[in-house]
């Protein structure tokens, strides 16, 4: 019964992932984001399995932290790359995305690295009720970074991004925005 619930506890979650990335991004960001915590997901999961780690609501609370952990992640970097789209000259995505990745990676690999400093603290001084869930955390908090990097930004390449197209969107964002401003300083002024 905790399996079917923590799955469904995962499933959930994944499913809220990709409607507040759609919604704050775009559809193939939250595409590349839940392929990113699918991939986390499944690898600590696996070393649940793997280190025989009894799977109880602590081991359930490391995998969900692990995907808030990773989500927080790939988002920084999207958010890195939305701005680097809308701010570069240049119209490959690729080069955005290696750009973006550069610029967050020192941010990345800091706070991954001491988050998984005090885990391991938490690992080898916990006691022996804390194992699990402080080696699910361990294998998540490495995957989750890794996925982050290596698994989340270059799927958008597979999902045929346009950076120019996604430039005129937002230009037409900007109008629509411009127009409701005007209007609504019309209406205030009494000029309608």
């Amino acid at each position: 019964e905790l399996r079917n619930k923590g799955l469904m506890a995962i499933a959930v979650s994944l499913i809220a992932i990709l409607i507040y990335i759609a919604l704050r991004f775009e559809w193939r960001f939250a595409l590349a984001a839940i392929i990113s915590e699918i991939h986390d997901v499944v690898i600590t999961l696996g070393a649940i399995s793997l280190f025989k780690i009894d799977v109880n609501l602590d081991t359930l609370a490391a995998v969900l932290t692990v995907l808030g952990y990773s989500l927080n992640d790939t988002i920084i970097i999207f958010d890195r790359i939305r701005e680097g789209i809308k701010t570069s000259k240049k119209t490959e995505l690729a080069p955005i995305i290696n750009e973006s990745v550069s610029a967050t990676l020192s941010r990345t690999v800091l706070t991954s690295g001491l988050t998984l400093a005090t885990v391991v603290i938490l690992y080898f001084f916990g006691g022996e009720m804390i194992q699990g869930f402080s080696l699910a955390l361990i294998v998540g908090i490495i995957a989750g970074t890794l996925s982050s990097i290596f698994v989340a930004s270059p799927t958008l390449l597979w999902f045929k991004f346009s950076v120019l197209e996604f430039r005129n969107k937002e230009i037409e964002k900007a109008k629509r925005k411009q127009d409701k401003e005007r209007n609504r300083a019309m209406y205030e002024k009494g000029t309608v």
